[in-house]
């Protein structure tokens, strides 16, 4: 029992840091993939059925500690009691008829029959204790841990198993036959644009030309008219 004791201190505590440490490593790889909803709920169980109830083992281990203690008491109390009672009965064995040393003998018997009495049920106490700690042991590591993981991989598995069954479902030469369409639409949409682009670009320039040749023809009207006017001045010059 003792050993029992000493083996789940020494090795419960790195074994729920490594959960704890599975756990976390965990939700990093639920981080970086957010679109797997059931990861988040693989790091809540986990966290709430394994690695917690296994933090609380500490006190547990703790608490059998101390039972254990008791019971080693309860043993050397005993022991102890026995002891006294042999020895009282060797002391004076010539007198065991005599009242007096009868009567040291009978508590002597008692004492040591009540101190074997609960040192046997102390000792049934922690058997019960101690086989009750490992199976709840077993039952939160076997038990909570591959359930979760089980679940979480079935899920899982499900997803994909819809997934393949979508990917399989797929006619490869009709997805190609409405790519090729959607390629022929854009080729022509794309044509006609360019076109309808270079129409507009065509009209465009003939109406900056046309433009520009009104501008040219209004400037030189203006230059003739200067002109006629200065042959005009330069006439009532020369009557005058």
């Amino acid at each position: 029992m003792e050993l029992t004791v000493s083996h789940s201190e020494k090795y419960l505590d790195p074994f729920c840091s490594l959960l704890a440490s599975y756990t976390r490593k965990t939700a990093k790889l639920r981080e970086q993939a957010d679109m797997l909803d059931y990861r988040q709920a693989e790091v809540e169980r986990l966290e709430s059925k394994v690695v917690t109830p296994l933090k609380a083992y500490g006190d547990i281990v703790e608490n059998k500690r101390a039972d254990l203690k008791r019971c080693n008491a309860d043993r050397n109390r005993a022991l102890k009691e026995l002891q006294k009672l042999e020895k009282l009965r060797q002391k004076n064995p010539s007198d065991r008829q005599k009242f007096i040393p009868l009567l040291f003998d009978f508590q002597a018997e008692v004492n040591a029959q009540k101190a074997t009495n609960n040192a046997h049920r102390s000792t049934r106490q922690l058997e019960e204790t101690i086989s009750d700690f490992h199976r709840q042991i077993l039952e939160d590591i076997k038990v909570d841990f591959i359930t979760v993981e089980m679940v979480f991989h079935a899920k899982a598995l499900e997803v994909y198993t819809h997934t393949f069954q979508n990917l399989d479902s797929m006619d490869i030469d009709k997805d190609l036959e409405v790519s090729h369409y959607c390629l022929v639409q854009t080729g022509i949409f794309s044509f006609l644009y360019k076109s309808s682009h270079s129409s507009i670009l065509q009209r465009q320039r003939g109406v900056e030309e046309e433009v520009e040749e009104e501008y040219e023809s209004e400037i030189e009207a203006q230059q003739s008219r200067l002109s006629y006017a200065s042959q005009y001045t330069q006439i009532l010059r020369q009557k005058n």
